[in-house]
């Protein structure tokens, strides 16, 4: 089964902490990119069955309902899509707009993924968000009214100001949503972005050991929602996991439409450049290999113990396998009764250096 991506590439207002590419949208310029994207579309030759499509960003609620549905018929037409695949789309939640949202549904998609964040309308306001906590609790309530069974919530960690009490609000308000998934994602702050040049915010943000702690009080807080963890940092009641987003930890097959895009297809790993304008102007996408041979032993083992399923012991290089007594006592690694290994909660919190550990030969 492969994977489609198709990234969006336009926000009407760019946070002061993201360093996806975006730009400015502009109808015009959008209404190009779309038939860009249908180009690309018809160029590759997808073999396998497509079982989930993703429309990320920037900002793909800034599409209109007839262009989701002009992209997903090609799909349709072009590829093997699945009667039951996972269509996702990225929901910026400004506002209240029901009909767009029944709109959405009916143009096919299955999924909704809604940029929430937070609750709490000071973090909002730190975080340069342009809705309020109230936008996110109707936009779900909306979603769900609309008919999506499926709805996802990003939340934000480790952010200016965010007590042990704050968080703990947000995390009231998110579990009692009719949601089926939850993103949960430490503040990175990027090079570049206005946030990295904002010192006064930036003295604000919980120091390590405090992040630790928020990411923690989510995982514990979620858990006990009904909402287990099934990767780093992503929780789903039973059967909500997203197929799209697992196809990067299992090294499945995923293309990538789109500027900005990054595709693992076809035995190899390729982008497309973060060049809005010489992407419109080209005749065939504008492809920049990475690696021709992705996906070996070593990464699939980091990006499977990303996984709280983990890997069977003994996949492990012998340098792991010695740490492993050591992880186990600390805290950080569970031995199941099956041979496999996974991260526990607590390891989750100091992944890199786990997982390093984990793969010392």
């Amino acid at each position: 089964m492969t994977g489609l991506y198709l990234h969006f590439p336009f926000c009407a207002k760019k946070c002061p902490y993201c360093d996806f590419f975006s730009v400015s949208y502009r109808r015009e310029t959008a209404e190009r990119y779309v038939g860009a994207v249908l180009r690309d579309l018809a160029f590759y030759q997808v073999e396998d069955t497509v079982d989930s499509v993703y429309f990320g960003g920037g900002t793909p609620s800034l599409l209109s309902a007839a262009q989701v549905g002009q992209i997903l018929d090609t799909v349709a037409r072009r590829m093997h899509l699945d009667d039951h695949a996972e269509i996702t789309l990225e929901y910026d939640p400004v506002g209240r707009r029901s009909a767009y949202l029944r709109d959405l549904r009916a143009a096919g998609v299955t999924r909704l993924s809604i940029g929430t964040q937070s609750f709490s309308d000071e973090t909002l306001r730190l975080l340069g968000r342009r809705h309020t906590a109230a936008d996110g609790r109707r936009t779900v309530e909306d979603a769900a009214d609309a008919g999506f069974r499926e709805i996802s919530c990003d939340l934000m960690l480790a952010v200016p100001d965010q007590t042990q009490a704050r968080l703990a609000e947000t995390l009231d308000v998110l579990t009692q949503l009719p949601i089926t998934h939850v993103s949960a994602y430490l503040l990175q702050v990027e090079p570049g972005t206005p946030l990295s040049k904002d010192e006064a915010l930036l003295a604000r943000c919980p120091d390590a050991d405090e992040s630790a702690d928020r990411y923690l009080q989510a995982v514990r807080t979620l858990e006990a929602a009904g909402l287990r963890q099934y990767e780093v940092s992503s929780f789903a009641r039973p059967g909500s996991e997203s197929v799209h987003n697992l196809k990067y930890w299992t090294c499945a097959p995923y293309l990538g439409i789109g500027a900005g895009a990054h595709s693992c297809f076809g035995g190899r790993r390729f982008c497309i450049p973060k060049d809005l304008p010489a992407y419109l102007a080209a005749e065939t996408p504008p492809e920049v290999t990475l690696d021709d041979a992705p996906c070996g032993t070593e990464e699939r083992l980091m990006l499977a113990l990303r996984l709280t399923r983990g890997v069977p012991q003994d996949d492990l290089p012998a340098g792991g396998r010695r740490t492993l007594p050591a992880l186990v006592r600390a805290g950080y690694v569970r031995l199941h009764v099956d041979g496999r290994v996974s991260l526990t909660p607590e390891g989750f919190a100091v992944s890199n250096a786990v997982i390093a550990a984990l793969l010392e030969t």
